[in-house]
């Protein structure tokens, strides 16, 4: 049901299979605090719109037909591209989940494509055959199956949304270099965030844990003598995380390797060797021992969790990497911790 107080609301259109809302291409403040305040995170999962056919503009039947997923922030970044322009947007119930992610999960898939077509009675609206799709969502849709349920034709639009009103005006063509997509530094930027975010609730039991420790293990009890001794350990859990979930996307193309939790576990041993010269510098060596063990996977954890975001992976390069990365991280850690209670008994 459409939210008539929603800011890209315009009204109706009344067309020959009911009436269609007609969207705004403008973003207004609303609009970008939303996609700021998703992009931390916050009701994340509560950022949609729904499922449906709309119009932009004033389309006609022979006007064209783009396709994208009900995530607000993937329908604001299109509509945003499409002012001066007369044409049908359908979008799919993806459940708030982007393109991207989407097709590899399958909501943005052939199934929904197919029945949403047909529940909008597209071919009763418009006189052509053919529906673009954003190439992210390639994966999922099976545009021969498409085509036989639909008779319409799926043909992929460029990669970015900023470079559709050229692919438009160019007879539905794209160059080459409008089909790559560029990870670019302020692309990794962006969503590193979300890392951020995913990371912090885990993060606080974590350094609940260091503080109770820290306050067991010494001769002195106290809040004073738990925040002396936790205090180093959790600056370097927490320089642990930054290294694996911002610092490791940032430097992402320059890391040698491929696998992300290798690439992580290098920044992890960077930060080992800057915590040794400066925190550690008089610890004995089961401590030292401890650090260079469990500092590498923590990073290496985090910096595996952007393979989600990454366009450098794939659903089966991910998988492989988790069965090899998981018990590795794991081995690292427990190994760490027999250094440090070894060094407590000898």
């Amino acid at each position: 049901m459409v939210d008539e107080k929603a800011t890209w609301f315009r009204g109706w259109l009344e067309t020959s299979v009911g009436r269609v809302a007609r969207i705004s291409t403008h973003m207004g403040f609303r609009d970008k605090l939303g996609g700021c305040r998703v992009r931390w995170g916050i009701r994340r999962m509560h950022y949609n719109v729904p499922a449906g056919l709309y119009a932009v503009g004033q389309p006609t039947p022979e006007s064209p037909v783009l396709v994208t997923a009900n995530y607000k922030l993937s329908f604001d970044l299109l509509r945003r591209e499409l002012s001066g322009k007369d044409l049908w947007l359908l979008v799919l119930e993806t459940f708030g989940i982007n393109v991207w992610c989407a097709a590899g999960k399958g909501t943005f898939g052939t199934t929904e494509l197919i029945s949403r077509v047909q529940k909008v009675q597209l071919d009763k609206l418009v006189k052509h055959k053919t529906i673009i799709l954003p190439q992210l969502g390639a994966s999922g849709v099976a545009a021969h199956k498409v085509k036989k349920a639909t008779r319409f034709r799926v043909k992929y639009g460029p990669i970015r949304a900023h470079d559709l009103p050229l692919f438009l005006s160019n007879g539905m063509k794209a160059s080459e270099e409008k089909r790559r997509i560029q990870f670019s530094l302020r692309d990794r930027l962006v969503l590193t965030p979300m890392e951020l975010v995913v990371a912090w609730k885990p993060s606080l039991v974590i350094l609940l844990l260091v503080f109770v420790i820290g306050g067991l293990s010494g001769h002195e009890s106290g809040l004073q003598e738990a925040w002396s001794r936790s205090l180093s350990p959790a600056l370097i859990y927490l320089g642990a995380l930054l290294m694996g979930s911002f610092v490791t996307p940032l430097l992402l193309p320059w890391i040698p390797g491929r696998a992300f939790f290798l690439k992580g576990a290098q920044i992890g041993l960077l930060w080992a060797f800057i915590v040794r010269f400066t925190l550690a510098s008089s610890w004995s060596v089961s401590s030292i021992m401890a650090l260079f063990l469990i500092t590498p996977a923590i990073a290496a954890y985090f910096a595996m969790n952007f393979t989600g975001c990454s366009t450098f992976t794939s659903l089966s390069g991910v998988q492989k990497e988790m069965r090899i990365a998981v018990p590795v991280i794991i081995l690292f850690i427990v190994s760490g911790g027999i250094a440090l209670m070894l060094g407590k008994f000898l």
